[in-house]
C-alpha cells in the first residue's frame, strides 16, 4: 500500500496542515492500518515536490496528537489508536476552563464562547 498524496499550493490551508490532515483521516478510519509504515520525510517530500521541513512539521504535529509514533532508525508509523485525544481534550478544557475563570467569566459567558468556538470549527 503506497501513500497517494497530492498537495494543493494554491489551498488555504497550509501544504504541512493538507498533510497532517490527510493522514490523521486516513488513520482514523482504517485506511491506514495500525503498524503502516510512513515514508522517511526526506523522500515522502520528494515525491511531494516539498521542502523536508514541510513534512517533518506535519509529522510532528502527528506525533503530538497521538497518531502516528516513530520508533527511531526503524521509522515512523501509524499508532494504535488510544486515549491521547481525550487526555488532550480534557487537559485543553481544563485550561481553558481556568483561564475563563481568571478573566472574570460566569459559568454561562464560558459555555457560550467555547461554543461559540466550536461551531466555528465543526459547523452547526
Amino acid at each position: 500500500m503506497a501513500l497517494q498524496m497530492t498537495v494543493d499550493p494554491d489551498a488555504a490551508e497550509p501544504p504541512y496542515e493538507q498533510i497532517r490532515a490527510r493522514i490523521a483521516e486516513r488513520a482514523r478510519s482504517g485506511a491506514l492500518p495500525v503498524g503502516y509504515k510512513l515514508p522517511t520525510v526526506r523522500g515522502f517530500a520528494e515525491e511531494l515536490g516539498l521542502a523536508a521541513n514541510t513534512v517533518a512539521k506535519a509529522y510532528r504535529a502527528l506525533e503530538a496528537d497521538g497518531v502516528i509514533e516513530t520508533r527511531g532508525r526503524n521509522g515512523t508509523f501509524i499508532a494504535a489508536p488510544g486515549d491521547t485525544a481525550d487526555r488532550e481534550a480534557a487537559a485543553a478544557a481544563q485550561a481553558y476552563a481556568q483561564r475563563a475563570h481568571r478573566l472574570g467569566l460566569d459559568r454561562a459567558a464560558a459555555l457560550t464562547a467555547a461554543e461559540n468556538a466550536l461551531r466555528a470549527v465543526y459547523g452547526d
